[in-house]
């Protein structure tokens, strides 16, 4: 059940089809839409502050906080002309930063939605993005910056190769797997997937069958290397639109960061990405 959304709000009115597509989702599925706008400064290591030209920090401050004002006046102007069940919320200020303090609240919904990062615009989301996904505990949806439409449910490719983390998306995407018109299981061969250890695609596939969720079975060989661009051509060419997958990582100073197969996924998506850890 998908009942309770999270949004992070963007404060590039460029950004906005963000806003529309998790109003989509929550019209979809009859939830409601929290959309939350952070206003902070940049950050600046303690050491600095002090050296700080006096008014600089509260110029700063005045202006992200006008930044994030106009990201929720402009959500709510989507909210009211969608009519969906939707608030927003101003973080003024957090001592642990947004990324930390977004994934934290993301506990208490069903599914968070963020946009892709933008290295052309110089925004970047990779580090709210890996917050949640490896704290938060809850499903989330990335959305590429070149996304034009609203939730398109008529082909969703699932990523499997029979890990924990594949498990976990598939199962949390089983609202949206219910709704799509056509859903594939898409096999990466290679050394892991070969593994007579690891559970197959029929197995996976006759429990979607008992909640009535019937898939077709794509297999396709290549190496470790090569399984980011090998997911993101059959995506295209199969005009999907929209992937499951497990988002995966591993541990650095007691925290989780993107692996490599994954953070090459997201870097060069073209169809939202659904992700669990």
């Amino acid at each position: 059940m998908i009942k309770d959304i999270i949004l992070h709000l963007e404060r590039d009115s460029s950004r906005d089809i963000v806003c529309d597509f998790a109003a989509s989702t929550a019209e979809m599925f009859a939830a409601h839409l929290t959309g939350v706008s952070f206003a902070f400064a940049a950050s600046i290591p303690n050491y600095i502050v002090p050296n700080f030209p006096p008014g600089v920090l509260a110029d700063l401050f005045a202006e992200s906080e006008t930044a994030a004002r106009g990201a929720i006046d402009r959500f709510e102007a989507t909210m009211k002309r969608t009519g969906v069940s939707a608030e927003p919320r101003l973080v003024l200020q957090t001592d642990s930063g947004p990324p930390r303090t977004f994934s934290e609240m993301a506990r208490c919904f069903d599914l968070s939605i963020i946009m892709q990062s933008d290295d052309y615009r110089g925004i970047n989301n990779s580090t709210l993005i890996e917050a949640t996904l490896f704290d938060s505990g809850r499903p989330l949806i990335v959305v590429p910056y070149i996304q034009q439409e609203r939730l398109n449910l008529d082909r969703i490719v699932c990523c499997w190769d029979g890990s924990r983390a594949a498990v976990r998306a598939i199962n949390d995407a089983l609202p949206l797997l219910r709704k799509a018109n056509a859903v594939e299981l898409f096999i990466v061969e290679n050394e892991k997937t070969a593994n007579e250890n690891i559970i197959g695609g029929s197995e996976i596939g006759r429990h979607l069958a008992r909640h009535d969720i019937k898939i077709e079975v794509r297999t396709t060989p290549a190496a470790d290397i090569d399984v980011p661009n090998i997911i993101l051509s059959h995506v295209a060419d199969s005009a999907a639109s929209l992937l499951v997958m497990g988002g995966y990582g591993h541990s650095r100073l007691r925290e989780f960061v993107l692996g490599g197969a994954t953070r090459g996924i997201l870097s060069a998506m073209t169809v939202p990405v659904f992700m669990s850890h």
